[in-house]
């Protein structure tokens, strides 16, 4: 068994405290709304009173760049954009109740670093073809981390949705084929994301669409209950 997947096996939950996870959202397509929902998903969680960190695992830094837009955040972002962040990932999250992980696209060594550290995987996939099968590597991925880590769930969610369209109502009937989880959660591509990554704002700080706050809220009370359930199973 490689060092690394042993590590990663033994040490995620060592702090015992009552809800310790680690979530990672990736996808090999860039573009599908991975930072914009790891950053949301972060600000709901630590709204919560969820002492909460988000890993920037992209070297391309969009979720360090947001960050360095405000005097403060509402969660703690650190960047690990490197190959062998998987040990220094689960170190730290030791510290915190939710350690999200914004993954690189294109970068497959750094993703799988981010896959062994994770206890959730979820992939973000928007209403065509190209994100569905840019997933095939991160499942596959997730497939393999499981031989070591049986316990490694994933998940796809509908990000970008393009409501009340055909194409929008396919693309989750394209994966539900895959007997993967799909989070009942949807994410509409909504201007309000995009101006409040923008100016360094959350969803919540830029209060101008309910819908778009109410979609993370679903999202993260499914990964809450996800976690608790998880938690129930192991203790």
């Amino acid at each position: 068994m490689p060092q690394m997947w042993v590590y990663a096996f033994t040490q995620n939950h060592i702090c015992g405290k009552l809800l310790t996870m680690i979530i990672s959202f990736i996808n090999q397509k860039g573009g599908v709304g991975k930072t914009t929902i790891a950053i949301n998903i972060a600000a709901s969680l630590a709204q919560q009173g969820y002492k909460t960190l988000l890993i920037d695992a992209d070297k391309q830094g969009s979720s360090s760049t947001w960050a360095s837009l405000r005097e403060e955040t509402p969660f703690q972002v650190i960047n690990l954009a490197r190959e062998n962040m998987a040990k220094d990932a689960i170190s730290i999250s030791a510290e915190y109740d939710f350690t999200l992980i914004d993954a690189p696209p294109h970068a497959e060594a750094i993703s799988r670093s981010c896959i062994i550290a994770s206890d959730l995987v979820v992939m973000p996939i928007e209403p065509s073809g190209l994100s569905t099968w840019a997933s095939d590597v991160t499942v596959q991925q997730v497939e393999q981390a499981r031989e070591y880590k049986e316990t490694l769930k994933c998940g796809f969610v509908v990000s970008r949705k393009i409501g009340k369209t055909v194409i929008g109502r396919q693309v989750r009937e394209m994966v539900e084929n895959t007997g993967i989880r799909v989070f009942n959660a949807d994410i509409e591509n909504r201007v309000a994301f995009a101006e409040s990554i923008t100016m360094g704002q959350t969803i919540y700080e830029w209060n101008v669409d309910k819908k778009a706050t109410e979609e993370i809220e679903t999202l993260t009370a499914e990964l809450i209950n996800y976690g608790k359930e998880e938690l129930s199973k192991r203790t």
